[in-house]
C-alpha cells in the first residue's frame, strides 16, 4: 500500500520542501518523480536544483520531452507518467489517486497558508482516507 505523507505548509516554501525531499530520498538510494504544475514551475524548480544547497547539486532531469530521463535519480515532470520507475512520488500539484497508487511513497501538501488551499488540501486528505489509504501529517 502507499505511504501518503503530508507536509503542512505555513508559508509558500514548496521549492524548498522539495529539493529537501528529493536529497533526503536520494540519500537513501530511491528514486524520486516530482510532479509540477507547468513548465514555468519546472524549469523554475530545475534551475533551483543546480544550487540547492548553494555550492551542492542534486543529480536530476526536467522531462519536457526533449531528453531522456531514464538514468536520473530525481525527475520533474507536468506529466503523470513514471518512465523512470521511480517508488517515491513528491507533488507540487495534486495528482490522481490512480497515479499516487503507483508508488511506494507519496508526498503530498497541505497550504495553510491559504484558507482555499488549506481547504483543498483538506479534501485530499479525506479522499485518501476514503480510498482506504492511511494519509498522515510528516514530523
Amino acid at each position: 500500500m502507499t505511504r501518503i505523507e503530508f507536509i503542512k505548509l505555513d508559508k509558500p516554501e514548496k521549492a524548498r520542501y522539495l529539493c529537501e525531499l528529493s536529497e533526503e530520498f536520494l540519500d537513501k538510494g530511491e528514486q524520486v518523480l516530482i510532479v509540477v504544475q507547468d513548465d514555468n514551475q519546472g524549469v523554475t524548480l530545475d534551475r533551483y536544483m543546480w544550487s540547492w544547497p548553494k555550492g551542492s547539486f542534486i543529480p536530476h532531469a526536467y522531462d519536457n520531452g526533449a531528453v531522456d530521463c531514464l538514468e536520473e535519480p530525481v525527475v520533474i515532470t507536468t506529466a503523470e507518467e513514471n518512465n523512470h520507475g521511480a517508488d517515491v512520488l513528491i507533488m507540487a500539484k495534486p495528482c490522481s489517486l490512480d497515479f499516487v497508487r503507483r508508488f511506494k511513497t507519496a508526498i503530498d501538501f497541505a497550504e495553510v497558508y491559504d484558507p482555499q488551499l488549506a481547504e483543498i488540501s483538506r479534501a485530499r486528505f479525506a479522499d485518501y482516507r476514503a480510498a482506504g489509504l492511511e494519509p498522515r501529517l510528516r514530523p
